[in-house]
């Protein structure tokens, strides 16, 4: 039986990170930090929060959906963790989301992002309240982005 991604050594590493960086930018734990890197991890991948990121190629690759991430968008983990970033935008929507990652690339967060995006089906839906963050290596450089929100709704 394949593992679930979530447990993969790769992936609690990953989620580590990203709860680290949310601590660490936002000052409070994004899920309950208790247990292990594996439970917290698989506390991360099943939380009802949207939680999403990418790294920091020129054209970023989305690289971790949770559960709630991968129903929104439609995807089965393998295809999501293919996909450029942007595509989670409709173009018009594109420059608009550029900016606000760049805004929190040199600020470390952004808090209180809305915008639409686009599922793989092309059912649009609007994000709102959503927090944006830097993800940091132990050595605080950027290693990639993340966003977490909790509410949205189908256009």
């Amino acid at each position: 039986m394949k593992p679930r991604p979530w447990s993969e050594p790769c992936m609690v590493e990953w989620s580590h990170r990203l709860l680290e960086s949310y601590h660490y930018w936002i000052g409070q734990d994004l899920i309950d930090r208790a247990g292990d890197r594996k439970a917290q991890a698989l506390r991360l991948f099943e939380v009802s929060i949207v939680v999403v990121s990418h790294g920091v190629e020129p054209d970023p690759i989305l690289n971790y959906g949770n559960q709630a991430a991968l129903d929104l968008w439609e995807l089965p983990w393998e295809q999501f963790i293919q996909t450029p970033s942007r595509l989670t935008a409709e173009a018009d929507d594109r420059t608009e989301r550029r900016r606000m990652l760049e805004r929190a690339t040199l600020t470390g967060y952004f808090d209180g992002y809305r915008g639409v995006r686009i599922s793989s089906t092309r059912r649009r839906f609007l994000v709102e309240q959503a927090v944006i963050w830097n993800v940091i290596d132990l050595a605080g450089h950027r290693i990639g982005q993340a966003a977490a929100f909790s509410q949205w709704s189908y256009l």
